[in-house]
């Protein structure tokens, strides 16, 4: 073991690699190639740290004895010294954190002269340091993985409330959190922020919120955290949150049922629209008049129940899943319902084609939207319809037979005529736009007018209008139905099966568009 004496003192003095040894432990230190550079200049030799695999951890690549590192990486032994021609080699094993005597790394160190005493002592005392830097290391990636494994476990459990499988999410969240979704009911909350920080202010929801609520970043829309908020005091704390956040938004929806998150979350995003525009920076669904509250409840639920009767021959689960994905597809982009839900866009299209092969719909008239919007709502709010709850009522009443009541064309008249006051028309470029399925260049077309006019009347129209018209979704099926109702737009007549709906229930029906 005795040694030339060019490495018998490296750095000047024993206290001095010590010293330098334990800077590797600061927090601003803790490099695993740092510590290994530093240890071949301390030793004047090559060193290669590498993992019981044989991958490169840090150093260089050094050609060695596959058996004995072998050897040492299973820990049948710990250490072995080894004179390969000019080369004097060290082998270590760096301990796994884990049970058993495997090694987690070996650490090979190869110099020209002989290992002396203290350069020994240099190498034991790393091996000792990397040991810790490799343990923290560990915890380090084991806690991003239960960051991970959490997070997924909650986009889990918010896209079976998307799809109304309510018992399965109950049963996953009951191993994490138990009792957070034992009520019926909750309110769902969109935060908006910058999307670089948008995991900083998730985790600053799930501290701020302490378990009372799941907390999901948005598999959609990189700047959001979706809060499915059972209880009271998530709204407070959340507000609280965005307060001491600037640039951050928060949109909240009215309490709705654990069976209509999806409703409820469409509320919410409406919601942080308005929020943008408050100096709260935080706004609550509006409980504005519905049309629907407007029409007979009777006749409507049987109108509902003549739609979507196509619809009962199938199978529960597949009715439910096909319906919640229709409801979200209706309300979003495909993109972003996919997203959402935790499928791709192409399922997402095929099950909203499904759908309207059944009902003999065609979705690409904004019109037989609105009215398979109102459809499916209106059965997610009120059940299934039973025609034996009223017998004296007819089970087939066209839609238009709803629209017929004074308080309905008094509702409408009033949305519609904000517009009259502007000069520039924006209620005929609002009703040619809508009559041509929200496409500016056919409107454009009609109108004999450039689109880009079309597209500027339109938004001038969403802050009078108090909605959101070329994002979709339910704002836009209000200002329709409020056109259905006056006579400017034309009813269609949802449920007569149309071309291509020979085979309705085929699963491969083509994508929708």
């Amino acid at each position: 073991m005795d040694g030339g004496p060019a490495f018998q003192q490296p750095y000047g003095g024993d206290s001095a690699w010590a010293q330098e040894l334990l800077d590797h432990l600061r927090p601003a230190g803790r490099d695993l190639a740092r510590l290994v550079a530093w240890l071949a200049r301390t030793a004047g030799a090559s060193v290669c740290l590498q993992d019981a695999h044989g991958g490169l951890l840090a150093g260089e690549y050094l050609p060695l004895d596959a058996a004995v590192v072998a050897d040492v990486a299973a820990g049948r032994i710990s250490a072995a010294a080894l004179q390969d021609g000019e080369r004097h080699v060290r082998l270590v094993g760096i301990r796994h954190p884990g049970p058993g005597a495997a090694a987690g790394a070996v650490l090979a160190v190869a110099r020209p002269a002989p290992f002396d005493r203290h350069t020994a002592e240099i190498l034991g005392r790393t091996a000792g340091v990397l040991e810790l830097l490799l343990r923290e290391r560990e915890l380090a990636q084991a806690g991003r993985r239960l960051r991970r494994a959490t997070a997924d476990l909650r986009l889990a459990i918010l896209q079976l409330l998307m799809v109304e499988d309510t018992v399965s999410a109950r049963r996953v969240a009951a191993g994490l959190w138990p009792g957070l979704l034992e009520q019926d009911t909750a309110r769902v909350y969109v935060l908006e922020g910058d999307a670089a920080e948008r995991d900083r202010l998730a985790d600053a929801c799930v501290d701020a919120i302490d378990g009372r609520a799941l907390v999901v970043r948005c598999p959609a829309v990189d700047e959001h955290v979706i809060v499915v908020g059972p209880f009271a005091e998530v709204a407070e704390r959340l507000r609280s949150l965005v307060a001491e956040r600037p640039g951050t938004y928060l949109g909240g929806s009215p309490r709705q049922r654990l069976a209509l998150t999806a409703t409820a979350y469409g509320q919410a995003v409406t919601a942080l629209a308005v929020a943008r525009f408050r100096p709260e920076r935080a706004a609550v669904y509006a409980a504005r008049t519905r049309p629907a509250q407007l029409m007979d409840p009777t006749a409507l639920c049987a109108w509902t129940a003549a739609v979507l009767r196509p619809l009962d021959t199938l199978p529960h689960h597949v009715r439910a899943e096909l319906l919640a994905t229709t409801r979200l597809g209706l309300e979003f982009t495909a993109v972003n319902a996919a997203k959402v839900l935790g499928v791709s866009r192409n399922t997402v299209r095929a099950r909203m084609d499904r759908i309207a092969a059944l009902l003999g719909a065609d979705f690409s008239r904004l019109t037989v939207r609105a009215l398979a919007h109102a459809a499916l709502n209106t059965e997610a709010a009120h059940g299934p319809y039973d025609p034996g709850d009223a017998p004296d009522t007819p089970v087939r009443a066209r839609f238009t037979e709803l629209l017929g009541t004074s308080a309905l064309r008094s509702w409408a008249e009033g949305l519609l005529g904000r517009l009259d006051e502007d000069g520039r028309d924006l209620r005929r470029t609002l009703r040619a736009w809508t009559g041509a399925d929200a496409h500016a260049e056919r409107a454009a077309q009609a109108l004999g007018v450039h689109a880009q006019t079309v597209r500027e009347h339109v938004r001038a129209a969403e802050p009078v209008l108090e909605r959101r018209l070329t994002a979709g979704g339910t704002d836009l099926y209000e200002v329709v139905l409020a056109h259905l109702v006056t006579g400017e737009l034309p009813a269609p007549d949802l449920g007569v099966p149309g071309p291509g709906a020979a085979n309705p229930d085929q699963p491969d029906a083509s994508v929708h568009r």
